[in-house]
């Protein structure tokens, strides 16, 4: 009994408001992070296959966006207007999503370590970024 109620007064409590901005601000700074990354890489890449990882990496975030973060953003928004109004503020997030979070830089962190050729690791991260970023304005509205 003790033990709960030292947590209970230990945990950070905020608004939905917050989470929801919180959820929004990661989203953002994450996808950016990823575009610069992916900018980076084409950049110091000949035309045309810059040109075409441009289109594909791009492109791809706006299938990325569609078809798979806005739907996570969406339920993840509605769970979050279902909270209390006062709330642990690391519930921006639910625990699957940080799982995914951890399975995603894993992901990223080997295919950076395993030489993979940079024209790929642009794509993807530009089209995981550009969706990223897209699905964070859900957030802000």
């Amino acid at each position: 009994m003790v033990k709960s109620a030292f947590w209970k007064k230990c945990k950070p409590t905020v608004s939905r408001h917050w989470l929801l901005l919180t959820a929004g601000l990661f989203w953002s700074a994450v996808g950016m992070v990823l575009c610069i990354m992916a900018c980076y890489w084409l950049a110091h890449l000949e035309w045309p296959l810059n040109g075409i990882g441009v289109l594909l990496g791009f492109g791809g975030g706006i299938a990325v966006y569609r078809f798979g973060f806005s739907r996570i953003a969406k339920k993840n928004i509605a769970r979050i207007l279902k909270k209390s109004e006062n709330v642990c503020f690391f519930a921006f997030q639910a625990w699957k999503s940080y799982l995914l979070v951890i399975i995603m830089m894993s992901f990223g962190y080997t295919l950076r370590h395993l030489h993979t050729p940079r024209i790929f690791l642009a794509v993807i991260y530009a089209a995981v970024g550009t969706g990223l970023a897209l699905s964070s304005s859900l957030y802000y509205k």
